[in-house]
Protein backbone atom coordinates (compact mmCIF):
# COMPACT_ATOMS: atom_id res chain seq x y z
CA UNK A 1 0.00 0.00 0.00
CA UNK A 2 2.62 2.36 0.53
CA UNK A 3 4.24 1.80 -3.20
CA UNK A 4 1.52 3.83 -4.52
CA UNK A 5 1.89 7.27 -2.54
CA UNK A 6 5.36 7.06 -3.19
CA UNK A 7 5.50 6.16 -6.51
CA UNK A 8 2.74 8.75 -7.22
CA UNK A 9 5.25 11.29 -4.84
CA UNK A 10 8.14 10.61 -7.12
CA UNK A 11 6.59 10.98 -10.27
CA UNK A 12 5.11 14.62 -9.41
CA UNK A 13 8.34 15.53 -8.64
CA UNK A 14 9.61 14.46 -11.59
CA UNK A 15 6.87 15.83 -13.76
CA UNK A 16 8.15 18.71 -11.90
CA UNK A 17 10.72 19.42 -13.33
CA UNK A 18 10.75 21.96 -16.17
CA UNK A 19 12.75 21.41 -19.61
CA UNK A 20 11.50 24.29 -20.90
CA UNK A 21 12.41 26.39 -18.13
CA UNK A 22 15.78 25.05 -17.38
CA UNK A 23 16.97 25.30 -21.23
CA UNK A 24 15.62 28.67 -21.42
CA UNK A 25 17.75 29.88 -18.45
CA UNK A 26 20.55 27.78 -20.31
CA UNK A 27 20.33 30.68 -22.66
CA UNK A 28 19.55 33.33 -20.66
CA UNK A 29 16.10 33.54 -21.19
CA UNK A 30 13.09 33.95 -18.87
CA UNK A 31 9.67 32.48 -21.03
CA UNK A 32 7.61 34.42 -17.95
CA UNK A 33 8.74 37.49 -20.03
CA UNK A 34 9.21 36.07 -23.29
CA UNK A 35 6.62 34.84 -26.08
CA UNK A 36 3.50 33.86 -24.44
CA UNK A 37 5.04 33.77 -20.90
CA UNK A 38 4.28 29.58 -21.08
CA UNK A 39 7.22 27.00 -20.03
CA UNK A 40 6.23 25.00 -22.32
CA UNK A 41 7.37 23.61 -25.87
CA UNK A 42 5.66 25.72 -27.93
CA UNK A 43 7.21 28.68 -26.16
CA UNK A 44 9.96 27.61 -26.47
CA UNK A 45 9.86 27.35 -30.00
CA UNK A 46 9.11 30.91 -30.14
CA UNK A 47 11.77 31.94 -28.24
CA UNK A 48 14.60 30.18 -28.77
CA UNK A 49 13.56 28.36 -32.35
CA UNK A 50 11.75 25.26 -33.29
CA UNK A 51 14.53 22.73 -32.96
CA UNK A 52 14.35 23.28 -29.37
CA UNK A 53 11.06 23.83 -29.00
CA UNK A 54 11.40 20.02 -30.60
CA UNK A 55 13.31 18.60 -28.10
CA UNK A 56 11.68 20.08 -24.89
CA UNK A 57 8.27 18.51 -26.55
CA UNK A 58 10.63 15.06 -26.96
CA UNK A 59 11.59 15.56 -23.16
CA UNK A 60 7.99 16.59 -21.74
CA UNK A 61 7.09 13.49 -23.79
CA UNK A 62 9.60 11.24 -22.35
CA UNK A 63 8.94 12.87 -18.93
CA UNK A 64 5.49 11.33 -18.77
CA UNK A 65 6.06 7.72 -20.46
CA UNK A 66 9.10 6.80 -18.74
CA UNK A 67 7.97 6.92 -15.12
CA UNK A 68 4.33 4.93 -16.31
CA UNK A 69 6.22 2.49 -18.12
CA UNK A 70 8.36 1.80 -15.00
CA UNK A 71 5.51 1.77 -12.85
CA UNK A 72 3.39 -0.14 -14.53
CA UNK A 73 6.32 -3.37 -14.89
CA UNK A 74 7.35 -2.88 -11.32
CA UNK A 75 4.40 -2.15 -9.57
CA UNK A 76 1.38 -2.02 -11.80
CA UNK A 77 -1.53 -0.86 -13.68
CA UNK A 78 -3.23 0.71 -11.12
CA UNK A 79 -0.12 2.14 -9.63
CA UNK A 80 0.80 3.19 -13.03
CA UNK A 81 -2.15 4.98 -13.69
CA UNK A 82 -1.73 6.89 -10.38
CA UNK A 83 1.75 8.13 -11.61
CA UNK A 84 0.51 8.93 -14.91
CA UNK A 85 -1.87 11.07 -13.61
CA UNK A 86 0.75 12.35 -10.74
CA UNK A 87 3.65 13.25 -13.38
CA UNK A 88 0.84 15.47 -15.60
CA UNK A 89 -0.22 17.52 -12.19
CA UNK A 90 3.55 18.24 -11.17
CA UNK A 91 3.84 19.57 -15.00
CA UNK A 92 0.93 21.90 -14.20
CA UNK A 93 1.58 23.17 -11.19
CA UNK A 94 5.30 22.77 -10.36
CA UNK A 95 6.26 23.59 -6.92
CA UNK A 96 9.42 24.61 -8.63
CA UNK A 97 7.77 27.31 -10.93
CA UNK A 98 5.94 28.69 -7.65
CA UNK A 99 2.85 26.78 -8.70
CA UNK A 100 3.08 27.76 -12.58
CA UNK A 101 4.14 25.09 -14.96
CA UNK A 102 3.04 24.31 -18.57
CA UNK A 103 -0.03 23.16 -20.47
CA UNK A 104 0.17 19.36 -19.80
CA UNK A 105 0.09 18.58 -23.34
CA UNK A 106 3.23 16.75 -23.98
CA UNK A 107 3.34 15.19 -20.93
CA UNK A 108 0.22 13.51 -20.93
CA UNK A 109 0.51 11.98 -24.44
CA UNK A 110 4.03 10.55 -22.85
CA UNK A 111 1.54 8.68 -19.82
CA UNK A 112 -0.84 8.25 -22.59
CA UNK A 113 1.15 6.21 -25.06
CA UNK A 114 2.33 4.34 -21.86
CA UNK A 115 -0.88 2.86 -21.53
CA UNK A 116 -3.43 3.50 -24.13
CA UNK A 117 -0.88 3.77 -27.34
CA UNK A 118 -3.53 3.84 -29.74
CA UNK A 119 -5.04 6.65 -28.07
CA UNK A 120 -2.01 8.17 -28.12
CA UNK A 121 -1.02 7.66 -31.76
CA UNK A 122 -4.89 9.11 -32.95
CA UNK A 123 -4.13 11.98 -30.68
CA UNK A 124 -0.74 12.87 -32.33
CA UNK A 125 -2.30 12.36 -35.67
CA UNK A 126 -5.20 14.94 -35.00
CA UNK A 127 -2.67 17.25 -33.41
CA UNK A 128 -0.87 17.34 -36.58
CA UNK A 129 -3.33 17.26 -39.37
CA UNK A 130 -4.94 20.75 -37.11
CA UNK A 131 -1.76 22.11 -37.17
CA UNK A 132 -0.53 21.90 -40.44
CA UNK A 133 -4.57 23.04 -41.49
CA UNK A 134 -5.05 25.80 -38.79
CA UNK A 135 -1.75 27.00 -37.64
CA UNK A 136 -2.70 27.09 -34.19
CA UNK A 137 -1.11 24.51 -31.63
CA UNK A 138 -3.36 25.37 -28.34
CA UNK A 139 -6.64 24.80 -30.52
CA UNK A 140 -5.30 21.72 -32.11
CA UNK A 141 -4.25 20.64 -28.34
CA UNK A 142 -7.46 20.97 -27.04
CA UNK A 143 -9.04 19.26 -30.38
CA UNK A 144 -6.74 16.47 -29.04
CA UNK A 145 -8.14 16.51 -25.63
CA UNK A 146 -11.56 16.36 -26.52
CA UNK A 147 -11.21 13.27 -28.95
CA UNK A 148 -9.23 11.91 -26.00
CA UNK A 149 -12.12 12.49 -23.62
CA UNK A 150 -14.68 10.83 -25.70
CA UNK A 151 -12.49 7.75 -26.20
CA UNK A 152 -12.26 7.65 -22.70
CA UNK A 153 -15.52 7.09 -21.85
CA UNK A 154 -16.52 5.43 -24.67
CA UNK A 155 -13.89 3.06 -22.91
CA UNK A 156 -15.30 3.17 -19.60
CA UNK A 157 -18.58 2.63 -20.70
CA UNK A 158 -17.31 -0.42 -22.74
CA UNK A 159 -18.72 0.71 -25.88
CA UNK A 160 -15.16 -0.24 -27.41
CA UNK A 161 -12.88 -3.56 -27.41
CA UNK A 162 -9.72 -1.88 -26.28
CA UNK A 163 -9.09 -0.56 -22.79
CA UNK A 164 -10.09 -1.03 -19.69
CA UNK A 165 -12.94 1.10 -17.64
CA UNK A 166 -10.39 2.01 -15.10
CA UNK A 167 -7.89 3.45 -17.95
CA UNK A 168 -10.68 4.98 -19.48
CA UNK A 169 -11.91 7.07 -16.57
CA UNK A 170 -8.22 8.33 -15.82
CA UNK A 171 -7.99 9.49 -19.67
CA UNK A 172 -11.30 11.25 -18.59
CA UNK A 173 -9.32 12.80 -16.24
CA UNK A 174 -6.08 13.40 -18.25
CA UNK A 175 -8.19 15.01 -21.08
CA UNK A 176 -10.53 17.30 -18.58
CA UNK A 177 -7.52 18.73 -16.58
CA UNK A 178 -5.05 19.82 -19.60
CA UNK A 179 -8.16 21.29 -21.28
CA UNK A 180 -8.82 23.21 -18.10
CA UNK A 181 -5.58 24.27 -18.32
CA UNK A 182 -6.81 25.67 -21.74
CA UNK A 183 -9.45 27.78 -20.78
CA UNK A 184 -7.83 30.86 -20.90
CA UNK A 185 -7.11 30.13 -24.95
CA UNK A 186 -10.84 28.72 -25.24
CA UNK A 187 -11.88 31.64 -23.72
CA UNK A 188 -10.12 34.11 -26.22
CA UNK A 189 -11.70 32.09 -29.45
CA UNK A 190 -15.08 32.33 -27.78
CA UNK A 191 -14.38 36.03 -27.66
CA UNK A 192 -12.81 36.44 -31.55
CA UNK A 193 -16.00 34.61 -32.85
CA UNK A 194 -18.05 36.84 -30.69
CA UNK A 195 -16.48 40.11 -32.07
CA UNK A 196 -16.25 38.03 -35.53
CA UNK A 197 -19.87 37.54 -35.93
CA UNK A 198 -21.06 41.07 -34.37
CA UNK A 199 -18.73 42.80 -37.31
CA UNK A 200 -20.16 40.32 -39.84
Amino acid sequence: MTKLPVASAAAFVIGAVNPATILARVFGKDLRRSGSGNPGATNVGRVLGARWGVLVGVLDVLKGLVPVVVAAQLIGPITALCVGLAVVLGHIWSPFLKGQGGKGVATSLGAILAVEPWFGLLMVAIFGLLVWRLRWVAGASVSACVVLLVLGLMSWLRWVPFGTRDSGAWCVVLAVVVIYRHRRNIELWISARKDASSTG
